[in-house]
């Protein structure tokens, strides 16, 4: 069945489904830069023994689903979550609640959608869309980084949702329970700090040397060694990889940070904070920092850069891209947000 659907297009695919499905729920107040922060979506690990596209896992997000999961957690909102090992019974399931009009989230591998451009479908299993009804035996679609909504078959959509590979998504799906969504101010400015405290954590105190500003210190240090361990061509690639990861994959590394700032400047406001207005420049910095490091990365991968200096460099970079994404944090936790 065809749905009423207010289609909003986003910088990033999970953001842009928790925006679409709670505006689609009544709480019009929800933007991405909320809801990327409230959802504690800030994040950075680097799993050497885990490989993407013949590469080592880097993500520059939490995991998937988690933004969804913690926005509504958060703001006291009643969500379902489901994955499905068999694939009728998760397609079955997915018509039924379409059939009731309720829209749905769905986790899928972007190699499988037509609709996106050519470039941008590789082997990605964290993709994340909006499913709002059923016309003419089409899925409608909201695929929340294109400008308008758009359509899936059946078999399409079904390849997609059961994609295989690293983060396959099962035929995972969620949605909201609630059909009305009134979140007042103060459940919001609660909600507010919960992410920033939750983010500091991620970033600061998870254990092992791999993830979040640790982790970039991890990345930094491999690139010192990849050239001579590689060989040139291959630590190219990999280099391409993280660029691939940071500026293709949604807003990736530099585009997160500055929609954590705008996250921020917006607490700074509710919370009547001006501090968090001069911490968000400093997210703002590190964003700039991780463009100029994917710049740098890219041309090691096409050819123009091939000495160890550049390697260097970039490694530098990151180091960089660590003190000052840990100091930002520091100081987001000596702060005694008033609520």
């Amino acid at each position: 069945m065809k749905s009423i659907f207010e289609h909003t297009q986003s910088a990033h695919c999970e953001n842009g489904v928790v925006v679409n499905l709670l505006r689609s729920h009544g709480f019009k107040e929800i933007n991405e830069p909320l809801a990327f922060g409230i959802g504690s979506g800030l994040f950075y690990v680097h799993i050497p023994f885990l490989k993407l596209n013949n590469a080592p896992a880097i993500a520059f997000r939490t995991m998937p689903g988690m933004i969804f999961k913690r926005t509504n957690r958060s703001l006291g909102i009643k969500y379902v979550s489901k994955k499905f090992k068999n694939e009728q019974k998760g397609e079955q399931f997915l018509d039924n609640l379409l059939n009731k009009d309720i829209k749905v989230g769905c986790q899928v591998g972007v190699f499988n959608l037509s609709y996106l451009p050519p470039e941008y479908r590789f082997h990605f299993n964290a993709h994340n869309i909006v499913v709002f009804g059923r016309e003419n035996g089409q899925y409608l679609v909201s695929d929340s980084v294109m400008e308008e909504a758009t359509t899936s078959d059946k078999e399409e959509l079904l390849r997609a949702r059961y994609s295989k590979g690293i983060y396959a998504p099962k035929g995972h799906l969620y949605y909201i329970k609630d059909k009305n969504v009134n979140i007042d101010e103060q459940r919001l400015k609660k909600a507010i700090v919960k992410g920033i405290k939750r983010n500091t954590r991620d970033m600061l105190h998870v254990p092992g040397p791999v993830a979040g500003v640790k982790g970039i210190k991890y990345t930094a240090r491999k690139i010192t060694k990849w050239r001579e361990d590689l060989g040139l061509r291959k630590a190219g690639r990999y280099l391409g990889h993280i660029v691939r990861m940071q500026e293709e994959i949604g807003t990736g590394g530099g585009g997160f940070r500055f929609l954590y700032a705008a996250f921020l400047e917006q607490a700074a406001e509710l919370l009547e904070e001006g501090e968090l207005l001069k911490i968000s420049d400093e997210f703002v910095k590190s964003g700039d920092l991780w463009r100029s490091a994917a710049i740098d990365m890219a041309g090691v991968y096409k050819g123009k850069n091939s000495e160890q200096s550049h390697f260097l460099e970039i490694s530098e970079k990151l180091v960089d891209i660590s003190e000052v994404e840990k100091n930002a944090f520091q100081k987001l936790t000596k702060l005694k947000l008033k609520l």
